[in-house]
C-alpha cells in the first residue's frame, strides 16, 4: 500500500534507545502529535519511515544512537487537533509535570475514527487549557477501553520520555486485580509466555514461540467457592507491557478473567448460586483494574506510588464474591510478594494449553 507522504519529522535516536523496537521508540519521540503506536506501525508498514536513508518496513526493526530516523507525515495527521472537551475525570495526582487519572471502564483514553469525541484525551486538554506555554498533555500509558484504572498523563515532551523509559527499564511497578475463573493453587507466580498480533485477527493477542517475550507476576489474593469453577482475586504486576498481556496470559493458564468480551468463557453457567451466577452473567466488562503504579518522579526521581480506588462495579462483584478488602495496604518493597524472585527453569502453574491463548469468544 502507498502513502502519499508529507512534510518528513526527522528523530536522532538516544542511548536509551538502541535496541528498542522502532515503534515503541517512534511513538515515545512522537508524543508531541499523539501518534499512537498502531499509527505509528501503519506508518512503518506503509514505506513512511527511512532509517540513515534506507527504508525500513518492520515495525520490530532495533536501532542504534545517532540513528537518523525520517518520518513522512501523511497529510492525514494535518486533520483538525482532538477538541478540548469539559468532561468529568477523576484526577488522583497532579503536579507541575504529570498527573495520573483513575479512567473508568467504558472510557476511551484517545480519539479514534469510531471515537473522535469524549475520549480521555478531549477531557485532558480542556483540563491543559490553563497550563503554561510549552505544556500538553500526552498518554504514557493506555487501557482498554473496557478496563478501568491509572493512567499517567506526561505534560512535556521530556517527562513524557522519562516516564517512558521508567515504565520500559523496570524502575516501575504497575500492580492490577483481576476477577478470574478457574482455581489457582500457587499463592504467587510468574508466567512467561510470547505473545504476538493474532495473524487472524490483529485485534487478538496470541501465545507463540515466536512472540515477544511477555512477563506477568501474580500474586493470589483470596478465592470464593463455586462447583466446578471457582473465583480466584489476582494481583498481577508487568514485567513487559504487551497489549492485552495480562488477560491473554491468564487466559492461557486457564484462568480467564471474568466478562472478558475476547478471551473469556462462560464459567458463570457452572455455579449453583442463582444470584452470583446472574451478577457474574450480567457483568458488562472484564474484572480487571489497573490498581497501582510506582515510578520515580522524572523530575526529582523521588519514588512516587499512585493508586486507584476500585470502582463501584467491580465493589459490588467483589462484595457479591465476598473478596472485598483482601488486597495488601501499602507495604515496602522488600515484603512485596511480588517482588521477583531468582528465575526458575519453569513456571510452577501448568503449560499453557495448546501453546496459545485458547479462542473463548
Amino acid at each position: 500500500m502507498s502513502l502519499s507522504a508529507g512534510a518528513p519529522r526527522v528523530v536522532t535516536l538516544t542511548r536509551s534507545d538502541t535496541g528498542r523496537r522502532l515503534d515503541v521508540v517512534l511513538t515515545r519521540h512522537l508524543a508531541d502529535i499523539a501518534a499512537s503506536r498502531t499509527t505509528v506501525q501503519r506508518w512503518i508498514e506503509g514505506g513512511l519511515v527511512h532509517v540513515n536513508g534506507g527504508l525500513v518496513a518492520r515495525v520490530s526493526a532495533r536501532g542504534t544512537a545517532g540513528d537518523a530516523v525520517a518520518v513522512a507525515l501523511p497529510p492525514i495527521r494535518a486533520r483538525q487537533a482532538p477538541a478540548a472537551e469539559d468532561l468529568a475525570l477523576e484526577v488522583v495526582f497532579e503536579d507541575d509535570h504529570l498527573l495520573a487519572v483513575n479512567k473508568p471502564a467504558g472510557l476511551v483514553v484517545h480519539p479514534t475514527y469510531k471515537h473522535r469525541n469524549g475520549t480521555l484525551l478531549n477531557g485532558l486538554l480542556w483540563r491543559a487549557r490553563l497550563w503554561p506555554d510549552g505544556q500538553r498533555p500526552s498518554l504514557v500509558n493506555r487501557l482498554d477501553r473496557l478496563t478501568s484504572g491509572l493512567v499517567l498523563v506526561a505534560k512535556t515532551p521530556a517527562v513524557h520520555a522519562r516516564l517512558q523509559r521508567s515504565l520500559e527499564s523496570g524502575e516501575a511497578e504497575k500492580d492490577y486485580l483481576a476477577l478470574t475463573y478457574g482455581r489457582v493453587r500457587h499463592p504467587r507466580g510468574r508466567i512467561e509466555l510470547p505473545l504476538v498480533r493474532d495473524a487472524a485477527d490483529l485485534r487478538r493477542v496470541a501465545v507463540t514461540r515466536t512472540g515477544l517475550p511477555s512477563v506477568t507476576l501474580f500474586h493470589r489474593l483470596g478465592t470464593a467457592p463455586g462447583p466446578r469453577a471457582g473465583l480466584t482475586l489476582l494481583r498481577c504486576r508487568l514485567i513487559t507491557g504487551r497489549m492485552h498481556q495480562i488477560r491473554v496470559h491468564l487466559a492461557a493458564r486457564g484462568w480467564p478473567i471474568v466478562g472478558d468480551p475476547v478471551y473469556g468463557e462462560p464459567r458463570w453457567s457452572t455455579i449453583s448460586d442463582p444470584d452470583l451466577a446472574d451478577t457474574l452473567r450480567a457483568f458488562p466488562r472484564q474484572a480487571l483494574h489497573a490498581w497501582r503504579i510506582a515510578v520515580p518522579h522524572p523530575v526529582t526521581r523521588d519514588r512516587t506510588k499512585l493508586e486507584a480506588p476500585l470502582p463501584p462495579d467491580m465493589q459490588s462483584l467483589f462484595t457479591a464474591c465476598h473478596l472485598m478488602g483482601l488486597w495488601p495496604e501499602r507495604r515496602e518493597h522488600r515484603t512485596d510478594p511480588l517482588t521477583p524472585e531468582p528465575r526458575r527453569s519453569r513456571s510452577p502453574e501448568p503449560p499453557a494449553r495448546g501453546g496459545r491463548a485458547q479462542s473463548m469468544g
